[in-house]
């Protein structure tokens, strides 16, 4: 591993890209050329120690994972990508096009012990892959819905009429942007992938607020927020959730929770008995 190499290779190729190249917000008072370290390591999906070190020549060995996921946050061309392994010494294998959708059994056995809170779990680019029973009489059967119809960002902007009806939110617009700056990182990680690009081009084509906000410089991602979820059985249901992150498999846990002995906490219990709903897709 030639961490010297590494090093400038990685601050070279950093500083030549640009906030918007990526579908980040330039900002203001922004001194550095190109983008952030910071902003690396968040379009990678590693810790901003992890990539500060390898800029300084200090970083242990980079799994071939990490250095797949800096290759596609930097837009690396497949020379450049090469010479990336080759500085890190590493053996380049053939990058997957599109993000990972089998999800590793430890997290299915997390989902599936949480009784008493609906989790799903998706990939980067919102599409759901597992979930629980509690989520699913909360949601409705995701297993009824097509691979591409499954998709969270998909649901709310081309289908509003039935999601802002029984799923929405309260606060749209902070969930919208935190859905479409999810889509950014996903675009930028997996630049080749065609289910991605034609996820993006329907959402563009089909719906005025996904373009506005998709054209406009607002990113932020939340992990923790607030959602008052609608069902048509048992009425609005205040929830909160947080989004964990599986680094391995790049996917995240959506965990749906409730004050104990609240209105919300008796509401999924209730679900417990009705069970699973019925989620129809709208033609």
């Amino acid at each position: 591993m030639d961490k010297q190499g590494l090093a400038e290779f990685l601050r070279g190729k950093r500083e030549r890209i640009g906030p918007s190249d990526v579908g980040l917000p330039r900002g203001q008072r922004r001194r550095t050329p190109g983008l952030r370290r910071e902003e690396v390591a968040q379009l990678a999906y590693i810790s901003v120690d992890h990539y500060t070190r390898l800029e300084q020549a200090r970083g242990r060995h980079p799994s071939r994972r990490v250095l797949d996921a800096v290759a596609r946050a930097l837009r690396l061309s497949g020379q450049e990508r090469a010479r990336l392994f080759q500085l890190a010494g590493e053996r380049e294998e053939d990058e997957g096009t599109g993000p990972v959708r089998e999800v590793q059994p430890s997290t299915l056995s997390l989902v599936n012990r949480l009784t008493d809170a609906p989790a799903i779990v998706v990939d980067q680019t919102c599409r759901v892959l597992a979930w629980n029973p509690l989520a699913e009489a909360l949601f409705g059967d995701f297993s009824a819905l097509d691979g591409q119809e499954r998709n969270v960002i998909r649901r709310h902007f081309l289908h509003p009429g039935r999601e802002r009806q029984h799923e929405g939110t309260d606060d749209q617009e902070r969930f919208a942007v935190t859905a479409v700056s999810y889509l950014r990182v996903a675009v930028t990680r997996y630049p080749r992938d065609p289910e991605l690009k034609r996820l993006v081009d329907d959402l563009l084509a089909g719906s005025e607020d996904f373009a506005r906000l998709w054209n406009s410089p607002h990113f932020r991602i939340d992990r923790h927020l607030r959602q008052t979820v609608r069902h048509p059985r048992v009425g609005p249901i205040e929830l909160d959730f947080d989004v964990l992150t599986v680094p391995d498999q790049e996917h995240q846990v959506v965990i749906f929770t409730a004050e104990p002995d609240s209105a919300a906490y008796h509401s999924l219990q209730l679900l417990k008995v009705i069970g699973p709903r019925s989620m129809a897709v709208e033609g």
